[in-house]
Order: structure tokens, then C-alpha cells, then sequence
């Protein structure tokens, strides 16, 4: 027993050496000779394409999609998750049909924690300490490196999603035709840092209209192209993170534009759909919508006008919750937008029905 014990710590400290070594090496590396799989192919023309009518998506198979949600082990992150993981399974519940299958939480603080049995879960090595440079989101696309290299994922098909969505109905596979099916953010704006992204993007790759404006997330696409891309969203992170200018440029959704860049590096073009998801309090209605992100802090006065930039009599604020949120949270005064009333109807469901919330 004490050899095999011996064995088996010598394979974990060699795989962890092993790990180490390749990231630091790939954050070091010529970013032009880290571009896996490129196509000769050079596309010259914007990928995106009309979206798909209900009416074509009738009568096809079931197309499941594994959903993955990085986090770290924060009770910030993690109260996100339990209640994200709530509601993934009763949309699931509502609707055994979907494209809804497995679930996990890629975790990635390098140890597991006390929720690896309410949530499935695959822990994954941190970046080595001083990679981030403080910004912790860089762990993210390590993160998917690992996961795809080493879970045993059935679905053909993944959707990254993240701690702060709630689902608000169950997802169909959006994606189609060999599309990634993505939520367009006005806020990236390839065109208009073109002379940035041109370090990253080389024209030889065609316009920069082919860097579609989204993030990884949400995203539904083949597993294969994400085993492609994430090695490559992965090193592009590290190298702009790296350069002054696209630092500086790109700040907190920096990670966001290196997935951009990765997916048109490998040719894989996006369905935007801005029907994926919506933003309280700045989208007021649900509508089509399959995911609320509640990125955004909700502030109102007691007569239930809108207080941009003021923290408001009532207020919902996922960084007021930096520990557990209590339980039963208050409803918005009359008035406020239909999203806002769902968002906290639908926390303090989950929250209502989470074994042993806050301990």
C-alpha cells in the first residue's frame, strides 16, 4: 500500500511540473508560432449570417450541449454558481426534450471545496503565481485547456455560460451550420481598435470584421472547435495582457477580446443573437430571452424610478454580496421593470430552496 501511495504522489507531482512548465512556456512563446491548426483558408468576407426561424429548428434531432461554468472557490463566485446550478436543473426539469445536458463547474483554485457534491465539478490548476498580473479572469481560458483536454465530455457540443446568469427558460443548441451561436456586446468594438488587434490579427487573416464583438460567453459551439480555440484564446490572453497598449486598451474585458480574436483565428464564425440573454436594469423585459446577467447593479428610488450612477433606496447589486446574500431579499418597490422583479424573484427561489444556504 505504501509503494502504490508513493506511485501515485510521484505521477501527481510530475503532471504538475509538467502543467507549470507548458504555461509558462506557452506565455512566453512567439504567440505567431501558438496558433493551432490554422487555415490557409483566408476568409474575406464577415461571417455572420441571419439567425435560424423557429420553424427550421422543428423536427431535427436533439443536438445536446454540455453547459461549463468557470469560477473561483470565493463565496462570491460561489453563491453565483448554486444558484445558476439551481436553475440550470429546473429548466431542465421544465423541459426533458432540450439540448440541456451535462452540467459542470470548472473550478479553478487547484483544490476542491465543500460543494463538489452539490454541483459537478472539475477542478483545475490556477495559473502560476505573477501570470495574471492580479487579473484573475486569465485563469479562465486556462481553465478550459484543462477541462477539454482531461474530462470525459459526451456532448458534441459546448455552452459557456458563468456564475452570474440565471436561466430564465430552457436553451435550445442555438448554434447552426457549423456557426457558433454568440450574444453580441456593444462594448467590444473590433473596428475601433483595429490598429491594436492588428498585433494579434494579422491582415493576412482577412478584414477585422471577421473578429466578431462578442465574448466566450454565452457561447454555444462544437466541442472540437473549442478544443481548437482555447489553446489560442489562452496564449492571445497572456499576450495582450502583456502589451502595454491592449492592456491598457482592453482592461477588464480583455480576456473577453482574446476569445474574439482566437475564435476568428480558427475560422470559427458567430450567429449573434441578442435574444441569448438580458441586462437589468438597462433591458426591461424578458422577451425572448433565455439568460438574465446580472452584471449591473439595479438601483431605484421608492417610487421605482431608476437611479444610474446613485445607489438607490432599493438596490440589488451583486457586489453587495461579497459573503452569502441573505435568503428572502426585497422585492423592488411598484414600478420597477418586469427583469429586475424576475432577477430577485428568481434568487430568492433558489435561495429558498438550497440546502443549508449561508453556512
Amino acid at each position: 500500500m505504501g509503494g502504490r501511495n508513493l506511485f501515485f504522489a510521484a505521477v501527481i507531482s510530475f503532471s504538475a511540473a509538467l502543467i507549470t512548465y507548458n504555461i509558462i512556456i506557452a506565455a512566453n512563446a512567439s504567440l505567431k508560432q501558438e496558433f493551432p491548426g490554422e487555415s490557409s483558408v483566408k476568409s474575406s468576407v464577415d461571417p455572420i449570417i441571419r439567425m435560424p426561424t423557429d420553424a427550421a429548428r422543428k423536427g431535427r434531432r436533439r443536438r445536446l450541449f454540455h453547459t461549463a461554468v468557470t469560477a473561483s472557490d470565493s463565496i462570491y463566485n460561489t453563491w453565483q454558481c448554486r444558484v445558476m446550478y439551481y436553475w440550470f436543473k429546473q429548466q431542465k426539469l421544465r423541459n426533458p426534450s432540450s439540448d440541456m445536458g451535462g452540467f459542470t463547474r470548472v473550478l479553478h483554485s487547484g483544490k476542491s471545496d465543500r460543494f463538489m457534491d452539490e454541483i459537478p465539478t472539475f477542478v483545475a490548476q490556477p495559473l502560476p503565481d505573477g501570470v495574471d498580473q492580479g487579473y484573475i479572469v486569465l485563469n479562465r481560458p486556462w481553465a478550459f485547456v484543462q477541462w477539454l483536454q482531461q474530462a470525459n465530455i459526451e456532448e458534441d457540443y459546448i455552452f459557456m455560460s458563468e456564475p452570474d446568469h440565471i436561466l430564465v427558460k430552457p436553451i435550445p443548441n442555438l448554434s447552426t451550420d457549423g456557426l457558433a451561436a454568440a450574444f453580441p456586446f456593444f462594448y467590444i468594438e473590433p473596428k475601433k481598435f483595429e490598429k491594436i488587434l492588428r498585433k494579434f490579427f494579422p491582415e493576412d487573416r482577412g478584414p477585422i470584421t471577421n473578429i466578431d464583438p462578442i465574448g466566450n460567453s454565452p457561447v454555444i459551439l462544437r466541442k472540437d472547435a473549442l478544443k481548437k480555440i482555447a489553446p489560442t484564446w489562452m496564449n492571445v490572453s497572456l499576450a495582450m495582457k502583456k502589451d502595454p497598449e491592449a492592456d491598457k486598451a482592453f482592461g477588464w474585458v480583455l480576456e473577453m477580446y482574446a476569445y474574439a480574436v482566437a475564435s476568428a483565428l480558427h475560422d470559427v464564425g458567430n450567429i449573434l443573437h441578442k435574444d441569448f440573454m438580458i441586462q437589468p436594469p438597462w433591458d426591461t423585459a424578458i422577451g425572448k430571452s433565455y439568460i438574465i446577467h446580472y452584471t449591473y447593479g439595479c438601483d431605484y428610488d421608492l417610487q421605482g424610478k431608476m437611479t444610474p450612477g446613485k445607489i438607490g433606496e432599493w438596490r440589488f447589486d451583486k457586489r453587495s454580496h461579497y459573503g452569502w446574500p441573505p435568503r428572502n431579499l426585497s422585492l423592488p418597490p411598484p414600478g420597477v421593470p418586469e427583469s429586475v422583479v424576475t432577477l430577485v424573484k428568481m434568487v430568492n427561489e433558489a435561495t429558498a430552496n438550497i440546502p443549508n444556504w449561508g453556512s
